[in-house]
């Protein structure tokens, strides 16, 4: 009965469902009952957690540039869905460097073009929108920044989704506080990570490919300082939300935080010699520090996620070692146990997520 059962036989759809996120969060809605509908622009890596799974044999999937804001209106009119989450990006500050444009156009007008595909709604829908941590205007303070902070970018990944939040709020108070049937709320998250990335540049991904092959893994800023959260944290806020507006327990058109425990903030370095430890090796051996630092990356970004206790009752429910222990077996099992059936195993991680969840006594896993 987790959510109170709302997703069991809705339609819902997922922009960016073949992505990391994506993956998880429509097996995750499989294993709750919906009829999933998936708008991704391709298969986004290889491998891809995507194909690995084998979720195009179970749910409903349109190949689609999430910026076509003609074919996107066409398919939320095909499809009628009860929920939205929009999920679509260009998710990789590194590339963000090399294609500022692309990154600006799908973070942003990809994102008014859902909006545009929303106003379009006749039917009752709820939507969640989910940005990132990264849409605050970071001045490195060592507070956790709240809803009501200003949104900003010193980079273009960042400025990228501050403007994805600004064109949120426009067209929220401009269009769709009017519309009655549209419950919307929005979602941010960041550094999220879990079994089944390989999206470049991602440090867990690093390690893991290295790892399996028995070889150090290269860090270029191992004093950088992260609030590291397993997938399935933010994914429970998304699905807590969509769950609280649908039963209007939340107000409409605001936004939540969603981060792990004070305890998770560690160190680049921390993160890898942990996660070489899950993996059984010697960590002093696993790492090497180099010096090549491409781009500036702010050294310190924390979410204050009061609002979400407050309002929607949840917290993120799993300790730094069960979110490095978790990951680690979700690679052995593809890397070295070379699992047949990793969509079970996947499925296995998310009933151990609930279970411990309903121990700490969540409102969502009642």
């Amino acid at each position: 009965m987790a959510f109170n059962n709302i997703y069991s036989g809705k339609r819902v759809l997922l922009t960016g469902n073949t992505g990391f996120k994506g993956t998880w969060l429509t097996t995750w809605l499989t294993m709750l009952g919906a009829e999933v509908y998936g708008y991704s622009n391709g298969i986004p890596t290889k491998p891809s957690m995507f194909e690995v799974l084998h979720l195009s044999g179970r749910i409903h999937h349109r190949d689609g540039d999430i910026r076509n804001r003609e074919d996107m209106i066409a398919y939320v009119q095909e499809v009628h869905p009860d929920f939205i989450f929009h999920l679509a990006a260009q998710a990789i500050v590194s590339e963000s460097y090399v294609n500022p444009f692309d990154t600006i156009t799908t973070n942003v007008v990809g994102t008014a073009s859902v909006l545009e595909a929303i106003r379009t709604i006749t039917w009752p829908c709820t939507c969640v929108l989910i940005t990132s941590d990264k849409a605050y205007d970071n001045v490195e303070w060592i507070w956790g920044y709240r809803e009501t902070d200003a949104m900003g970018g010193k980079d273009v990944y960042s400025g990228s989704k501050g403007a994805a939040e600004l064109t949120i709020k426009c067209y929220w108070k401009s269009f769709i506080s009017s519309m009655p049937n549209i419950k919307l709320g929005v979602a941010r998250a960041g550094n999220v990570i879990g079994g089944g990335d390989w999206a470049k540049d991602r440090i867990v991904v690093d390690c893991m490919k290295a790892y399996s092959q028995h070889e150090t893994v290269e860090i270029r800023c191992p004093e950088s300082t992260r609030p590291w959260q397993h997938v399935l944290e933010p994914l429970s806020g998304y699905l807590t939300l969509g769950w609280y507006l649908f039963e209007g327990k939340s107000e409409n058109g605001e936004a939540y935080n969603f981060g792990p425990r004070a305890e998770q903030t560690k160190t680049v370095l921390d993160l890898t010699r942990d996660l070489a430890v899950a993996w059984g090796i010697n960590p002093d051996k696993a790492v090497k520090i180099t010096g090549n630092v491409p781009f500036r990356e702010a050294t310190l970004l924390k979410l204050n996620c009061d609002k979400a206790l407050a309002y929607l009752h949840w917290h993120s429910t799993y300790h730094y070692d069960l979110c490095i222990r978790a990951i680690a077996a979700w690679y052995k099992a593809y890397y070295v146990d070379k699992a047949e059936d990793m969509y079970a195993l996947t499925v296995c991680q998310i009933q151990d997520y609930m279970q411990e969840a309903a121990k700490q006594e969540l409102a969502w896993a009642r």
